[in-house]
């Protein structure tokens, strides 16, 4: 469907403007997110159903939204996104299976509950403590100055690691695994 979907197939990345073009969409980026809660694979219906609950926020969502939710994945999102190559669309089975090309578009995609912290606050609020014991203990804040400056900073730094195992191992199945397979 769209000009740059061909350079995306012979390059064997997305175009900047295709990621941009499917992020745009809040019922795409839904199904994607949705798709992704379900292992990669679900049906039309059962999509729909999902997606149009989440755009609602009523579980069963009303029958008109799911119907006007059905027609336009089957009609315009989950063609657009198989044709990208981002999922596995099948028509005639109603189908629909997340592809290897999702790792591309769910980089942007990180996915933060309500009132949840994204990985970037955790990383922050991790050197922004660390460094305020370190300041405290330099400066001989009472309790703080009692530990040694070697061990605040040591512990520090292996918070910071296990918080970043914890985002690699969690994002193995989407990008740097299979980065570091190819």
């Amino acid at each position: 469907m769209l000009g740059t979907t061909g350079d995306a197939e012979t390059n064997g990345a997305l175009e900047e403007g295709d990621i941009h073009d499917v992020l745009r969409n809040g019922r795409r980026r839904l199904a994607i997110k949705a798709l992704r809660d379900r292992n990669g694979q679900a049906s039309v219906r059962d999509l729909a159903e999902e997606v149009a609950a989440r755009e609602t926020g009523e579980d069963p969502p009303p029958k008109n939204k799911r119907q006007s939710v059905y027609v336009s994945l089957h009609q315009t999102h989950l063609p657009k996104l198989d044709d990208l190559g981002i999922l596995e669309y099948d028509g005639e089975s109603k189908t629909v299976t997340l592809a290897d090309r999702v790792e591309e578009v769910e980089v942007y995609m990180e996915v933060v509950p309500r009132y949840g912290l994204s990985w970037g606050e955790v990383y922050f609020a991790l050197g922004l403590l660390g460094l305020l014991t370190t300041v405290a203990a330099i400066i001989g804040v009472p309790g703080i100055s009692t530990l040694s400056l070697g061990y605040i900073i040591l512990g520090y730094f292996s918070l910071q690691m296990v918080a970043s195992a914890y985002h690699v191992y969690s994002q193995q199945d989407r990008v740097i695994f299979h980065r570091l397979l190819e």
